[in-house]
């Protein structure tokens, strides 16, 4: 299990030497993400996914909720109600639950795309200033070592906490 740490940086310079030492501290590449202001060239360090700078993944877990609640009552319904002439069985309460959730993790992943992740709200304004927040995804026996070395190392970079990861999504 893995915990995220975020660091805002003042620009890509300081982002740049904090991605060195995280490397030197064993930190794979693939375990930071860097957010940064529309249109600020990040260079070589590695961006955001869609999945973190947006609410794509949680929006999908509540579609499929949603969706086969729906399902299930617009099945019941059908199968309480039966069109006149039709022998309906309690099958179709399970394809519409599972219609209903297909249908409702597409179009809640499709509107979550594009709304900010908010888990990330308190960045936005340093984010819009021209900060640089880079999110270390960190083996949890190794939380106070990364932080200790950025605190000694990157003085500059503020420390925002930590976010238990659950689930980890790679």
């Amino acid at each position: 299990m893995r915990d995220r740490l975020y660091f805002l940086l003042p620009d890509v310079k300081h982002a740049q030497s904090t991605m060195r030492h995280l490397l030197l501290a064993r930190i794979e590449e693939r375990h930071v993400h860097v957010l940064a202001k529309d249109g600020t060239d990040i260079k070589d360090l590695p961006p955001a996914t869609l999945g973190q700078k947006s609410d794509f993944y949680h929006a999908m877990a509540l579609g499929i909720i949603v969706g086969g609640i729906t399902g299930i009552a617009g099945g019941m319904t059908v199968y309480l109600f039966p069109p006149e002439g039709m022998n309906i069985t309690l099958s179709v309460v399970a394809l519409f639950a599972m219609l209903g959730s297909i249908f409702g993790v597409w179009t809640s992943g499709l509107i979550g795309t594009d709304v900010p992740n908010t888990q990330l709200a308190r960045f936005h304004r340093p984010i819009e200033k021209g900060k640089i927040l880079m999110m270390v995804d960190v083996p949890r026996d190794k939380v106070g070592e990364i932080r200790s070395i950025m605190k000694k190392q990157h003085p500059e970079a503020s420390d925002n906490g930590v976010d238990a990861m659950y689930p980890v999504f790679p």
